[in-house]
C-alpha cells in the first residue's frame, strides 16, 4: 500500500504555496487589510450597525481574492474541466484543505465563511448535477463567475437535524406553485439573489420523499428577512425568514419534483470530508504554534518546552492528528475509487472527530501561551469559537456517531440514497 501523495497534488500545493506568497500575502499588507485578521478582526468584518451583517469592504476584500485564484488557475479546482476546472478528486480537495488551513488565518482561506482560493462552490456542483437545461443555461456562468448564487432554505425553527419533519410546503396552483413556512440559518442570504427553499409537495412527515426543492428570488412578494442570528462569531449572515404565499413558476423547481433532499444528500459526504480535513488542518496549526512557543518561552529560567506538563498533551494532539489525517487520506482516496457514498461511516468519523479534535487543539493552544492565548492578539480564540459551530452544523457529532452506529451494528448500508447517484 502506497502512502506517498500523487507527484501532480504535490506540485499544486507548491504552486498554491508560491501564489499566495507572491500575490495573496502581499494583498494583506495593502490598504492596512490585515485588520481583518489581527486582534481587530471581529470588529472590521461586522457591520454592528446593521444588523451584525459583515461588512462590504470585507466582503468585496474576498471576492477580488476569489477572482485572483480563479485568473491564476486554482479557484475552480474540483469543477469539470468542460466549466474550467481540472476534475479535482476528494482526496486532492482533503489535502488542499488541510495545507490551506494548516497556515493559520488569512486571506488565502478564511473558514469562517467558507473562503478559500481553492473553491467549494456547492451551488454550482448541484446545478451541474442536477440543473434543467434552461437552469443551467442561466446560472453556470454566474455561479463560477461569482456574479450571483443562491443560499440554501432547509433547516426549520422547529427541526433542525431531522429535515424529514419539515412544516413548510409547496402548493400547485395551475403552473405555479405556492410556498408557505419559515427557515432559520440561512447563510448568505443576505446577498443571494435565490433561495433553494426546500419544502413538502407530498407525503407526511418523515418521509425522505415529497420534499422538493425550489429556486425562490428573495425579492418575490411574502419573501421576508425576520432577523439575523448573532453568533459566537461575529459577523452573520445568518438568517431567520419567513415564506408567506410565495408564488414561483413550475420551472423553479430545481432536480425534480419531490427529491428535493435527495438532491442535498448528494454532496453531504464530500462536503463533509473536507470539513473534516479543514479543522485537521487548523487543529495543526494550533499545534504547531504552541510547540514553537513552548520551546522559545523560559520563565523560570527554563523553556516551557521542558516540562511534561506542557509535552503530553500536546503528544496526544499530535498523536490524534496523525492517525485522524490517515483515516481521512484513506476515506477521501476510497470515495474517488468506489463512489463518495460508499464510505459514509468513515467519512463521519473524520468529520466528528476533526471538529472536536480542533476544538481541542485552540484550547490547549489558548493555555499554552497563557494571557496572550487568551486574548485577541492570537487566533487561537477565533478558531476555537469557529470551529465549535461544526460540533452543531453540517450534522451534529450526535447525528455523526448515530450515522458511525447505525453501519457498525447493521441497521443502514453503504449505498446513495435513493434518487441519487452513487457517484
Amino acid at each position: 500500500m502506497d502512502f506517498d501523495l500523487p507527484q501532480d497534488l504535490l506540485d499544486l500545493l507548491a504552486e498554491l504555496d508560491t501564489f499566495i506568497e507572491q500575490v495573496i500575502r502581499p494583498l494583506e499588507a495593502e490598504d492596512d487589510n490585515i485588520r481583518f485578521f489581527d486582534h481587530r478582526r471581529e470588529d472590521a468584518r461586522t457591520n454592528w450597525e446593521d444588523q451584525g451583517l459583515p461588512t462590504e469592504e470585507w466582503e468585496q476584500l474576498l471576492h477580488k481574492v476569489k477572482r485572483l485564484a480563479d485568473q491564476a488557475g486554482f479557484y475552480r479546482y474540483p469543477f469539470p474541466t468542460e466549466f474550467g476546472g481540472r476534475n479535482g478528486t476528494n482526496l486532492g480537495m482533503a489535502v488542499i484543505r488541510e495545507h490551506l488551513a494548516r497556515k493559520g488565518l488569512g486571506l488565502h482561506n478564511d473558514l469562517q465563511n467558507e473562503h478559500s482560493i481553492v473553491g467549494n462552490n456547492v451551488g454550482l456542483l448541484l446545478m451541474i448535477a442536477y440543473g434543467t437545461e434552461e437552469q443551467k443555461a442561466e446560472w453556470i456562468d454566474d455561479l463560477a463567475e461569482g456574479r450571483r448564487g443562491f443560499a440554501f432554505g432547509i433547516t426549520e425553527p422547529n427541526h433542525g437535524s431531522d429535515a424529514t419533519h419539515m412544516e413548510t410546503t409547496a402548493v400547485r396552483d395551475g403552473d405555479e406553485w405556492v410556498i408557505n413556512g419559515e427557515k432559520t440559518w440561512n447563510t448568505g442570504i443576505h446577498k443571494a439573489q435565490y433561495d433553494m427553499i426546500m419544502a413538502r409537495t407530498s407525503g407526511k412527515a418523515g418521509d425522505g420523499d415529497g420534499i422538493t426543492a425550489f429556486l425562490v428570488p428573495t425579492k418575490n412578494e411574502g419573501f421576508e428577512v425576520l432577523e439575523y442570528l448573532w453568533t459566537f462569531n461575529m459577523p452573520t449572515d445568518h438568517a431567520h425568514i419567513r415564506l408567506t404565499d410565495v408564488r414561483v413558476p413550475a420551472s423553479a423547481v430545481f432536480g425534480g419534483e419531490g427529491r428535493g433532499l435527495q438532491v442535498v444528500q448528494h454532496f453531504f459526504n464530500e462536503n463533509r470530508i473536507r470539513q473534516a480535513a479543514s479543522s485537521l488542518g487548523a487543529a495543526q496549526f494550533c499545534i504547531d504554534e504552541a510547540v514553537k512557543y513552548a520551546t522559545e518561552r523560559k520563565p523560570f529560567g527554563k523553556a516551557l518546552a521542558t516540562n511534561q506538563g506542557i509535552q503530553f498533551p500536546l503528544v496526544e494532539l499530535q498523536t490524534q492528528c496523525e492517525m485522524l489525517r490517515a483515516l481521512i487520506h484513506k476515506t477521501a482516496w476510497m470515495m474517488d475509487k468506489y463512489g463518495a457514498f460508499s464510505q459514509s461511516d468513515k467519512v463521519s468519523m473524520c468529520n466528528y472527530w476533526a471538529n472536536r479534535l480542533c476544538c481541542d487543539a485552540a484550547d490547549r493552544a489558548m493555555q499554552v501561551h497563557g494571557g496572550m492565548g487568551y486574548s485577541r492578539h492570537k487566533p487561537f480564540e477565533h478558531i476555537y469559537r469557529h470551529h465549535r459551530r461544526y460540533r452543531i452544523t453540517e450534522g451534529a457529532e450526535e447525528i455523526q456517531m448515530r450515522r458511525v452506529a447505525g453501519y457498525l451494528f447493521g441497521f443502514m448500508n453503504q449505498r446513495a440514497p435513493k434518487g441519487v447517484h452513487a457517484d
